[in-house]
């Protein structure tokens, strides 16, 4: 796909945002565990991550570390020593428009008169702008642009009412519309809510005396966590030495989960709602056998979610399956992107051809998804200097149509070569000999036939009404 080539290239999209959070009952510190399970979510976000921990048993300080850059770059073992608390979230982000800068960077911290507040929020809401001018004409000084500070506000100003965080918690959800997965640390309880489309991922997990909340059970396995279950769409759980609390009195409404999420989002190794990423992709790359059979001589994957949908495209079509692509692992966010004038592409500098592979070879290409479609021309051009024959481009998604208000920064229509374009008209303009989509009719399959997802950014059905103007600029996550 156009994005996991290079972030650094304009067509394409990008990773969203990753949360974590750990609550130790038995009072070990936990930042070094943060760090990892960040590691681990690095996929859903690299440009700017950070940790917030405090102590439930001492004097409730929160201490925070946070920076630009990939959670190798901005933390080391000194950071990570002086992070002293048994109780944490943890972020990685990718801001879906808009500026990215430090005073963006999550979790957000927030000291208010009943104490300490911790948040870390995956998602977006379309209602943030009106929710903010409300807060704004009633004394509310914002520090950041994000619509994660509106949150923390609504569940501070709630709390005061309230008898509890949960409580706080679960009247702001009232007033939130649109997409956001939260994980909140108070000075005594670890709290998880998801809203109620479920359009991000949520899971619980356990760790010998530790509970543990996470974007992806990915995050689970790199610390050593058992999975208990996901995060109900709309439920709010509350995880403290009492166990598990479950408010699912906000479950009302049929779950329009990312079908993203499973086409390039999640890691492969990850379950999300109890499907695994990797046999999604695998039935994706089928399916596309099944509806685009192309003659050729090898089938190959655009590092790295489109190598599952290519091995399933292999094993429905019976081509040999094959590596291509040599992918540069070690470009992190300060990479320099050639200046126009210069000869190196970024996209070669993170991927390379094996010529041997496709010298002379009928090639299918399969991909997750097609943006702007200038990256997707470049990698067929690659794939034919190097030899190919024949270049058969596969998509493991249908074509992009609208922009996406969730958290995933799907572009404006303009922006979508899909949008202008029909499939021959792409196909041409990439340079393949031929291009074939998934159909969108069949994607319950990728999904174990369940149709409680959202695919607004393929049919323009908008599970949330979207708003009137493109305020992902202005108010992005």
């Amino acid at each position: 796909m156009d994005s996991n080539i290079s972030e650094f290239c304009s067509d394409g999209l990008h990773e969203e945002c990753g949360v974590f959070g750990i609550y130790d009952l038995d009072g070990g510190d936990v930042a070094s565990t943060i760090y990892y399970g960040l590691f681990a979510l690095q996929h859903r976000g690299q440009e700017s991550c950070g940790i917030a921990v405090s102590d439930t048993e001492g004097p409730r300080k929160v201490l925070a570390s946070k920076g630009m850059g990939l959670v190798n770059e901005v933390f080391d073992a000194e950071k990570l020593e002086k992070l002293k608390g048994n109780i944490g979230v943890g972020h990685v982000r990718y801001s879906t428009a808009g500026a990215s800068n430090t005073e963006n960077i999550q979790p957000l911290v927030l000291n208010y008169v009943k104490g300490t507040l911790m948040l870390a929020h995956n998602g977006n809401l379309v209602n943030a702008p009106e929710l903010r001018k409300e807060l704004e004409h009633t004394g509310a000084i914002f520090q950041t642009t994000i619509d994660t500070e509106v949150i923390a506000y609504h569940i501070a100003r709630e709390r005061l009412q309230a008898k509890t965080v949960e409580q706080a918690v679960k009247n702001a959800m009232k007033k939130l519309k649109g997409a956001y997965s939260l994980v909140i640390s108070s000075p005594r309880k670890l709290i998880g809510a998801r809203d109620p489309f479920g359009f991000r991922p949520l899971v619980i997990g356990k760790r010998d005396n530790c509970y543990l909340l996470a974007s992806e059970t990915c995050a689970l396995d790199a610390v050593g966590a058992e999975f208990i279950r996901d995060v109900k769409p709309g439920e709010i759980v509350m995880l403290d030495k009492n166990g598990i609390v479950s408010d699912e009195s906000l479950c009302t409404v049929k779950p329009a989960r990312c079908i993203f999420e499973y086409i390039y989002f999640a890691r492969p190794d990850s379950y999300v709602d109890g499907v695994s990423v990797y046999n999604s992709r695998i039935m994706a790359g089928k399916i596309l056998a099944q509806m685009h059979p192309a003659s050729a001589d090898i089938v190959v994957g655009v590092p790295d979610s489109g190598n599952a949908a290519a091995m399933g495209f292999a094993l429905q079509a019976g081509i040999p399956y094959g590596t291509a692509f040599v992918k540069n692992s070690y470009v992190g966010r300060t990479f320099i992107k050639p200046k126009q004038s210069a000869r190196e592409s970024s996209v070669q500098i993170k991927l390379n051809v094996l010529r041997e592979v496709v010298k002379g070879k009928r090639v299918v290409m399969v991909d997750d998804s097609i943006v702007r479609g200038t990256t997707s021309g470049r990698i067929v051009k690659m794939l034919k200097d190097a030899g190919a024959s024949e270049v058969h481009v596969r998509i493991s998604s249908p074509p992009f149509l609208y922009p996406c208000y969730f958290g995933t920064d799907v572009p404006s229509c303009d922006q979508l070569i899909a949008h202008n374009n029909t499939v021959e008209q792409i196909c041409k303009l990439i340079g393949a000999d031929s291009l074939g989509y998934l159909d969108g009719e069949r994607l319950p399959e990728l999904i174990e036939g369940d149709d409680g997802y959202c695919d607004a950014c393929f049919s323009g059905n908008y599970p949330v009404k979207p708003p009137k103007e493109d305020i992902r600029g202005e108010y992005e996550k």
